[in-house]
């Protein structure tokens, strides 16, 4: 998915037992973080924090996170649904945790990555791919947040000055022959 493009609608099952469609989304916030996470992924549980304090946040300015789990469950058996409804809990998760169990919105993104960052603008159109920020390894040198600056500059109606970056991470799990 290049920036500039609409991002595919998708209907994925969420640990809160719930369908979530990202076109219901569209329609209630300015901004919409999409971010492609896996439970075991050692990426992920250091930006676990990080995410939650970008949702709370930007959550009053019309933003919100979504976190999508398209790791297939053979190969990471951890990843399954039921696991990720613990994940979520344990983790205090602030937004809405989604099962992409085909893995077609993942191949339609082309994620590489866990995490791998999107952001998107309220007509669906993604405005950043990439990493969250430029340090996964420690929050504490942090120096470009690229996450939290493309969301800001889509709530003010701004350019944004970084576009894309490459996601940094651990590979996505696909299932044998889906890629």
């Amino acid at each position: 998915m290049a920036i500039g493009t609409y991002a595919p609608d998708f209907e994925l099952p969420g640990t809160d037992q719930a369908v979530h469609h990202l076109a219901r989304y569209l329609e209630r916030y300015r901004a919409i973080g999409i971010v492609f996470l896996g439970n075991t992924c050692p990426a992920v549980a250091r930006y676990l924090p990080r995410l939650l304090a970008l949702q709370t946040e930007l959550a009053d300015q019309g933003f919100t996170l979504i976190g999508i789990n398209a790791n297939d469950t053979i190969q990471s058996p951890a990843d399954s649904l039921e696991h990720m409804q613990q994940f979520a809990q344990t983790q205090a998760l602030t937004f809405p945790y989604l099962r992409d169990v085909t893995q077609d919105v993942a191949q339609t993104f082309r994620v590489t990555q866990t995490p791998e960052f999107f952001v998107l603008d309220q007509s669906g159109i993604i405005r950043y791919r990439g990493s969250i920020d430029d340090c996964p390894a420690d929050a504490g040198q942090v120096q470009v947040r690229y996450g939290r600056d493309a969301a800001l500059a889509v709530l003010q109606g701004q350019e944004l000055a970084i576009a894309q970056t490459p996601a940094l991470g651990s590979p996505l799990c696909w299932r044998t022959g889906s890629r």
